[in-house]
């Protein structure tokens, strides 16, 4: 999930004849041409072409004949090496295109040479269906002598003919300004508005009194009416807002509007049924999430594919798979699971608070005053397992479980009873690649204590939830958990390493002391001993101030122990001061939520958002929820609801960051089969897929290339090439599906 390198060609054929100089010079002194003959007059030198590529001059261009049945973009392609790049300098990279017969996929890069053959650059627009003529501004991250140009064509099942002129790459120019288009002025909700819950919005304008609003119905009619608050300049966005609160209005409704400063918003509904049916689909992600199992069409129309990373050719499978050299001379059958993100890894620490919420989604409704525990039952989800009398939450959870404990080291071993940290592809994929067309070796990496009591946590929650439905299970949960707190305390400081980032994100953690406390925390719930419960008397944790401006996230879990022993019956010594520190927690997010102009529990310091920042808004949202939950104040209950409006469109963006929800939404994330964007075969991620959202750290280089300077809230483009801001994964999503159920629940 953290740092996603793209496969660039190494491996080349030079085609053409004597060398031509260079093209004439730029329009301005200060822009230089970086390419070798880019107009191919009277020569392709210098560039080069894969040996499965025949290529030559046709008509002035460069013409290839480009095979079919190659299984990845890069399998077939045309470069230049030896490209000068130099760090913080803009560069236009155009070219002309096209390919016969119409409709194939280019993927164009400009990247790194040599290994580790980095991206800083790519576009994959569709040839003669998107134009012929491609011109695209970004900034160089990096500064190198070894930069490359690549044209990749290859991942066709038919041969076609691919012809390209006019290459440039010109350094010096202007950077481009990227303006995103945000839409009418006031800012909404785009799905629904409960009927008895919160209804605000925020209306952009320069404007510094009071503003008149309307709300009008379907037919246009008004239905209510007031005065805007002014709220002055907006740190998250930059912008001079007012906020419009319009919550005496209860009756349900479809398409409604809100009309301030001559502004139209977006339509959107009040009433309960757009969050039943995020629920079931915020849950349903996972399914379509699942490794080592064919998705059926039947279940997940337009979704279906082959098992991926199953012993079928060319996946090389997850059922014996080796170590890291030098890491264990043992192979495991680590098959099943969820693929973590974007990228075809599976990784237990981020596995481990991704099946804890879940879980959790399941134990909330079973002891929480508005807990439906019907709407998460059997049949819910349409999944391979439903009519089996088993929730289907649960069982979508299981799928992921029974992964998480086949990463436990085996008896005899050395250190048994720790976990792997991750297993994924010994080198980064490109985009697009389904699960079952990668080629790549795969590799358990070493155990980490953090990955160990992660295991322990979600097994020994397991073990209670699932014994009224297979208590053998439930037994080897548990069993697998004390393993796991064991083996941990017994080497309490493995720590995954920072720069294990090749083919995987790292997902390094150098203080576990929170995975400590949850760990002992879930492992008391369920057992109720006496030792469990010394533990968490004892961790430092326990009485910290745990609930930070971030929100809890898969390296800050303290809160996952906190939360859970809060509401899950239980006896331990203090329990009323647990619970008055989530109640604490959730009137410092309420006074947040009521310090942001648009309305949500989460201030960054210094204004800069985090990596998944739409995840921490809803986990801060479900820490408020929480105190509904324990004491029943409306507040909560409000405030919590509110968290949901900024995800939803009532953002600077005016823009859902839930696909299929909300007029504009979020559906070119970051992944490589929901890939529609790279290969209109494929599919755009599932309704219900939450994006990753705004990072002012924008680690990307398409992301660096569009949004140098942005403040907060704009730190973000639905671009399937911006993996810093526009990912999707598993703990995301589970932060979701249990913040869209306890919504549902209100309803």
């Amino acid at each position: 999930m953290k740092r996603h390198r793209t496969t660039l060609l190494a491996t080349t054929t030079l085609i053409g004849a004597a060398l031509v100089g260079l093209p004439a010079p730029g329009a301005a002194a200060d822009e230089v041409e970086q390419l070798k003959n880019g107009t191919f007059d009277t020569s392709t030198e210098p560039w080069w072409t894969t040996g499965n590529v025949t290529a030559g001059l046709s008509g002035g261009q460069l013409c290839a004949n480009i095979p079919g049945g190659t299984a990845n973009r890069w399998d077939a392609a045309v470069g230049q090496n030896d490209v000068t790049l130099v760090k913080g300098e803009s560069y236009k990279f155009s070219f002309t295109a096209n390919g016969s017969p119409e409709g194939h996929v280019l993927r164009a890069i400009v990247g790194l040479q040599v290994a580790p053959y980095d991206t800083y650059f790519e576009v994959s627009p569709q040839l003669s269906v998107s134009g012929n003529s491609y011109s695209y501004t970004f900034t160089s991250p990096v500064d190198t002598a070894q930069g490359q140009v690549g044209f990749q064509l290859g991942g066709s099942a038919d041969p076609f003919r691919f012809c390209m002129d006019d290459v440039s790459l010109l350094g010096g120019v202007p950077p481009e300004v990227y303006e995103p288009d945000t839409g009418p002025r006031v800012r909404v909700n785009q799905v629904a508005y409960l009927p008895a819950g919160p209804k605000n919005a925020t209306l952009v304008t320069d404007a510094t009194a009071k503003l008149p609003w309307q709300l009008k119905n379907s037919s246009g009619a008004v239905v209510a009416h007031g005065w805007s608050v002014p709220r002055g300049t907006d740190v998250s966005s930059g912008q001079n807002v007012h906020s419009i609160d319009f919550s005496t209005y209860k009756k349900r409704g479809e398409g409604l509007t809100l009309v301030a400063d001559g502004e139209t918003s977006r339509p959107f509904d009040i009433g309960t049924s757009a969050y039943e049916q995020l629920r079931t689909d915020a849950a349903k992600y996972y399914y379509t999430q699942r490794s080592g199992i064919e998705i059926r069409d039947d279940l997940r129309p337009g979704y279906g594919r082959a098992a991926g990373h199953v012993d079928v050719a060319p996946n090389q499978g997850d059922s014996d798979v080796p170590c890291q050299p030098g890491v264990c001379d043992y192979t495991l059958d680590v098959t099943g699971g969820w693929y973590d993100a974007g990228d075809h890894g599976k990784y237990v620490v981020n596995g481990g608070i991704s099946t804890w919420e879940l879980l959790s989604t399941y134990e909330r409704s079973l002891h929480a005053r508005t807990g439906q525990p019907a709407k998460l039952g059997d049949g819910t989800l349409a999944i391979p397992e439903s009519g089996n009398k088993v929730p289907d939450i649960l069982d979508e959870a299981r799928w992921e479980l029974e992964f998480l404990l086949r990463m436990q080291v085996p008896d005899g071993q050395p250190l048994a009873g720790m976990a792997h940290h991750k297993i994924h592809d010994e080198q980064w994929t490109g985009l697009p690649l389904m699960p079952s067309d990668d080629p790549q070796k795969r590799e358990l990496h070493p155990p980490s204590t953090a990955a160990t009591l992660n295991l322990a946590a979600t097994a020994a929650q397991a073990a209670r939830l699932y014994k009224p439905y297979d208590k053998a299970f439930a037994a080897k949960a548990l069993a697998a958990a004390r393993k796991a707190w064991t083996a941990a305390s017994a080497h309490p400081d493995l720590y995954a390493s920072e720069s294990d980032g090749v083919g995987g994100g790292t997902y390094a953690d150098n203080n576990v002391s929170d995975e400590f406390y949850w760990a002992a925390a879930e492992l008391y719930l369920t057992t109720g001993e006496k030792a469990f419960a010394d533990s968490v008397l004892a961790s430092p944790v326990h009485t910290a101030d745990i609930f930070g401006p971030l929100g809890y996230d898969w390296a800050r879990t303290a809160a996952a122990a906190r939360l859970d022993l809060a509401t899950v019956p239980n006896k331990l010594p203090g329990r009323d001061k647990v619970r008055r520190s989530v109640v604490e927690g959730a009137d410092g997010y309420l006074a947040t939520l009521r310090s942001q102009a648009y309305g949500m529990p989460y201030a960054p310091p210094e204004n800069l958002y985090d990596w998944g920042s739409n995840h921490q808004i809803l986990h801060n949202g479900i820490v408020v929820a929480t105190a509904y939950d324990i004491t029943g104040g409306s507040k909560y209950r409000d405030g919590a609801v509110q968290s949901m409006d900024y995800l939803l469109g009532r953002n600077a963006l005016n823009m859902s960051y839930v696909t299929g929800y909300g007029e504009v939404n979020s559906h070119n994330q970051h992944a490589r089969w929901y890939a529609h964007q790279l290969d209109p075969s494929m599919p755009n991620p599932p309704n219900g897929t939450l994006a990753g959202g705004p990072n002012s750290s924008i680690q990307d280089p398409y992301a660096q290339s569009k949004l140098q300077g942005c403040v907060g809230q704009f730190c973000y483009i639905d671009d399937i090439q911006s993996w810093s801001t526009n990912e999707h994964t598993i703990n995301w999503n589970s932060a979701l599906t249990r913040m869209a159920s306890f919504v549902a629940d209100q309803g």
